[in-house]
């Protein structure tokens, strides 16, 4: 099984959602997806709007792929339950977010974790659920572990700049 999430941003994601529609017509895997406030409905796929959270960790815990928009906060989420997400980041120019921060962070994060798969050109998303499991091998999916200790001493830093 593959899921698809597009989280709760308010702007359409009909790009990925139609996109993972198209894919599941011509494949034989169960394709579940979330599609918040898109406006595209899915035909070959299992979907609603919204899904209780404690039914979206099901759906991830069992998914052999998770596939996500670009919020950190999901595919965080993923990693801490040990998949390595695909990532496919809303566009600003194309009318899915407010700007680019998605792709920005996504790429930040990939470089410095490498447990995200990120996809830039959604034509290249087939290639990838094709060759997932070949691709995710020797891919660290170990959960996300904040440096709280890091970032306490960073921001006792910046204020104690703020007073000298």
């Amino acid at each position: 099984m593959i899921v698809v999430t597009v989280g709760t941003h308010e702007q359409q994601f009909n790009r990925l959602v139609e996109y993972m529609d198209n894919w599941a017509g011509e494949h034989d895997e169960e394709v579940v997806i979330q599609n918040g406030y898109s406006t595209y409905q899915p035909k070959h796929c299992v979907w609603q709007k919204f899904y209780k959270q404690s039914e979206m960790d099901e759906f991830i815990k069992n998914a052999r792929i998770v596939v996500t928009h670009g919020g950190p906060c999901c595919y965080i989420e993923v990693v801490n339950l040990g998949k390595v997400p695909i990532v496919v980041p809303r566009l600003h120019a194309l009318g899915e977010h407010v700007d680019d921060h998605q792709l920005e962070i996504g790429r930040e994060l990939k470089k410095q974790r490498h447990n995200i798969i990120l996809i830039e050109d959604i034509n290249d998303l087939g290639d990838i659920l094709i060759r997932y499991d070949e691709i995710i091998k020797g891919m660290d999916a170990k959960p996300y572990q904040p440096d709280i200790e890091g970032f306490c001493e960073k921001l006792s830093e910046a204020a104690d700049n703020l007073f000298k």
